[in-house]
């Protein structure tokens, strides 16, 4: 399929929202890290570009969790978790740390059928809200938040608003689980293992008062490959800050120099063709503009090898897809603009990425100090993994807490119209099912979090093409619509004995330790599982001592049947890998914690998502006040999702304000 050849901005115009890229020349969600499953660390991405796996790690390498988005009946999807790993430091509270105070709230608008109505009947709110947020997973719930509360001081907020959710909880795929049994407590997550720090979530952290519930991993322990039965560490640094994280990186027993020299996940002809092409040059993009999947970008750049070893098993780790139908610019926009930034320097004719990288890095910088985190945060590092004490469930609770009963529940939208067509002005009118009946809700504005199989019909009355839109068949892939692939996350325990006493590379210690943030297998070495996270070294204290806990996800766009199979079978398949790479042969059966099927897991940005962005976009342009949103759009990641719902609201207020003064 070809496709016109955008700039360096345009494409990425194409796929963020309007909303989202003028509601603030600076938006703090274009310098987070992007993925999901085992997505990327961004303070590996800028440098791993040396030697190489340059662009490999560019996106930096973290591990799987599920996405953590739109929420509805049957959607999660996969967002980052493997994020290096081992001691977690809660964070420390500033002593000028002062707790959030949510505004008054205001009597529901929203009014009950009365006992005399016919079950059949719906109710109809006399007065008009100013936003329904439709979906409670953290795009939805962080939106909402973000409108009642305000701004950073708490300004502006109060806003009378109503978050729906067709599940019986917050948070989409976000499931944090105790277990507890006679070898003690075991806490899990069922989505995503972990999120990679950004300032939006230290900031609603903080407007929660929650804080003090926030923790970090340690930052030295790398993520590993597996590759022809032996695993093999990601270069990383020791934790230093500035200067002495830079030379860790470069030239510390984990370095840069250190994997390109002596490590052996890439031959020396592959380590050589991955150089060239970070250092000197590579060959230029389709002239004809042709849309690039991510194998085609990758092996352009770096090479087949590295494109296999590395960036295979990591774009299966992030979106549980396939490189060869993932969009470039679509799936790894953060990616893909390195190459733009290098061939914009002029001297750099062949445009070697590794300069692209550092031009990158010198403008993030700039930007970063531009707008520092406020003083009353707790100290964090951009992109440190991180989570809370009792997991990631902690964000959406706090939410509903605040909401009160502006959060409705077991709610599924199944219409939006017009209050009055002749006059668009009047707003919104959105029918819900309810456990108490049907029920209708009038709103000033309304952000659909839906994903885009649950938002097909239920706008075209407002949006007619909709439906056509979402469910369009896609030669170029096969597919029609945005395909969400079922992705399993099977949760086990093993005692520490279980696991091999081999000693690992470059003095990370012996394998039983799990010293790591997890693993990720190239799809060539007969692993059927996707990756695992080694969550209790990511965040000790999760289990008993002498038990680890793996987080694992299997299936994906290249592994469909995952969704069909029975769960001890599931559990089987996952049991089996382990025992092929980390556990002894006679290891004890696991105890199995969790098993999560997600039918629709993460949205596959393939090729034409861009295409079919844009004419979302335009559509849009016709129903003022009303925002199509979800993780198929702004991002799949966790920060991506708490970003947006801050950004997003500025646009919803300042469309209120305008509105009013009409």
């Amino acid at each position: 399929m070809t496709a016109k050849r955008y700039s360096r901005y345009e494409w990425h115009r194409r796929l963020v929202p309007r909303s989202l890229r003028t509601a603030n020349k600076n938006p703090s969600h274009l310098h987070g890290h992007t993925g999901t499953t085992m997505a990327p660390h961004p303070r590996s991405s800028k440098h791993l570009l040396l030697a190489g796996i340059a662009l490999s790690t560019a996106a930096a390498f973290a591990p799987p969790s599920l996405s953590s988005s739109s929420s509805s009946s049957s959607s999660p999807s996969l967002h980052r978790s493997l994020s290096p790993p081992h001691r977690h430091h809660v964070l420390r509270r500033t002593a000028a740390t002062a707790a959030a105070t949510s505004p008054k709230r205001r009597p529901s608008r929203l009014q009950s059928s009365s006992s005399d109505e016919s079950a059949s009947s719906s109710s109809s709110s006399s007065s008009t809200i100013d936003c329904l947020v439709v979906g409670g997973g953290i795009s939805g719930a962080t939106l909402a938040h973000n409108l009642f509360y305000g701004d950073d001081d708490g300004n502006g907020g109060g806003l009378d608003v109503l978050l729906t959710e067709s599940r019986s909880y917050l948070g989409g795929n976000v499931q944090s689980t105790l277990h507890a049994d006679a070898d003690g407590s075991f806490l899990f997550e069922n989505g995503p293992n972990s999120f990679a720090t950004q300032p939006s979530v230290v900031r609603i952290s903080h407007q929660l008062n929650i804080q003090d519930q926030l923790v970090f991993a340690d930052e030295s322990l790398p993520p590993w490959v597996n590759h022809h039965g032996k695993l093999h560490p990601l270069p990383k640094g020791k934790g230093g800050k500035g200067a002495r994280g830079q030379l860790e990186l470069l030239f510390g027993s984990n370095g840069i120099l250190k994997f390109g020299l002596t490590g052996d996940l890439l031959s020396w002809p592959g380590k050589i063709r991955a150089a060239v092409g970070a250092l000197a040059g590579h060959a230029p993009p389709p002239a004809d503009g042709t849309e690039e999947t991510i194998r085609d970008w990758v092996t352009r750049i770096l090479g087949e090898e590295v494109f296999a070893r590395i960036i295979d098993p990591f774009v299966s780790g992030v979106y549980a897809g396939d490189p060869s139908t993932l969009s470039m610019k679509a799936a790894l926009p953060k990616i893909a603009r390195i190459e733009e930034y290098a061939y914009d320097i002029e001297w750099n004719k062949f445009g070697a990425i590794f300069y692209g990288g550092l031009a990158r890095q010198v403008e993030l910088t700039k930007e970063r100090k531009a707008d520092p985190p406020k003083p009353e945060w707790v100290e964090f590092e951009y992109g440190n993994p991180g989570s809370y004490k009792n997991g990631l469930s902690t964000l959406p609770k706090a939410i509903e807490k605040e909401l009160g009963d502006r959060v409705k529940l077991e709610w599924t939208l199944t219409r939006v119209s017009r209050i009055d067509p002749s006059r668009p002005s009047l707003g919104y009118l959105a029918s819900f099912s309810t456990p108490t009946g049907p029920q209708t809700v009038r709103a000033k504005s309304v952000v659909s979090t839906l994903p885009a199989h649950a938002a097909d019909s239920v706008f075209e009355p407002v949006l007619p093409a909709s439906p056509a839109l979402f469910s369009r068949v896609r030669d170029a892939v096969n597919r029609r619509g945005i395909y969400y692939p079922p992705v399993a996350a099977v949760t086990l325990a093993y005692p520490r004995s279980s696991f091999r006493d081999v000693d690992l590379p470059n003095d990370f210690g012996k394998l039983s330790s799990l010293p790591g943030f997890g693993l990720l297998h190239p799809r060539s070495e007969g692993i059927r599982t996707l990756g695992t996270l080694w969550s209790s070294s990511l965040f000790p204290g999760r289990c008993p001592d002498d038990y680890h806990i793996l987080l694992n996800y299997i299936g994906g766009s290249r592994d469909p049947a995952i969704g069909t199979m029975k769960e001890e079978d599931i559990v089987r398949a996952v049991d089996e890998d382990l025992r092929k790479v980390l556990l002894k042969r006679d290891a004890k059966e696991p105890k199995v914690l969790g098993v999560k099927v997600w039918p629709t897991a993460i949205p596959q940005y393939e090729l034409g998502h861009l295409e079919i962005m844009t004419e979302l976009e335009e559509m849009e342009k016709t129903a003022e006040g009303l925002w199509i949103c979800g993780n198929y759009r702004s991002g799949v990641a966790f920060p991506d999702c708490v970003t947006f719902g801050y950004e997003q609201a500025k646009v919803v207020r300042e469309f209120l304000e305008t509105r009013t003064k009409v």
